[in-house]
């Protein structure tokens, strides 16, 4: 008997193959930019609120001088969600702040989605426009979209009766 074929996998109208296409690589793109600056508007927001708390030397004392926890809660937060390490004496806050940021930069998709899967899960960073396609695990859904009468369009996606050149 013949083995029978899958139906192809569309999501915001992009179809979900392996090994990704480049338009799944382009969408995921446009996606982690969003989330990577939904979690830098969070993280700066607690990083004043510290400032604010705390004298002028906050940037430059130990992390542990202050208890982050109750001045700034989502700080900690935040930071423990994007980095696999957690920080105590001999730190300050502006070193925790340069290796957070690039942590955030240099992170790849898939870590990136499962993490901002689970700040959503967790209240701590809004929903995205869409979600990155062809990874399997989530922790929730964190795109914000409506469904109406259809399922938001990709960027990416190529228009109906688009047709695709084989080079």
């Amino acid at each position: 008997m013949p083995k029978l074929k899958k139906s192809p996998i569309f999501k915001y109208g992009l179809e979900i193959t392996k090994p990704f296409s480049t338009a799944m690589y382009d969408h995921n793109d446009q996606c982690a930019q969003e989330m990577k600056k939904n979690i830098l508007t969070v993280w700066t927001n607690e990083l004043l609120k510290m400032k604010e708390y705390c004298d002028v030397n906050a940037m430059t004392e130990d992390w542990d001088a202050y208890d982050i926890k109750s001045i700034a809660p989502k700080l900690l937060d935040i930071q423990k969600g994007v980095q696999a390490i957690g920080y105590g004496s001999g730190y300050s806050l502006d070193m925790v702040d340069k290796e957070f940021r690039n942590e955030l930069e240099t992170m790849a998709n898939w870590q990136l989605h499962e993490n901002y899967s689970y700040l959503c899960f967790e209240n701590l960073v809004p929903r995205t426009t869409f979600m990155m396609v062809g990874f399997g695990w989530e922790k929730c859904e964190y795109d914000g979209r409506i469904v109406a009468n259809s399922e938001l369009t990709s960027d990416f996606a190529p228009f109906e009766g688009e047709i695709e050149l084989n080079k």
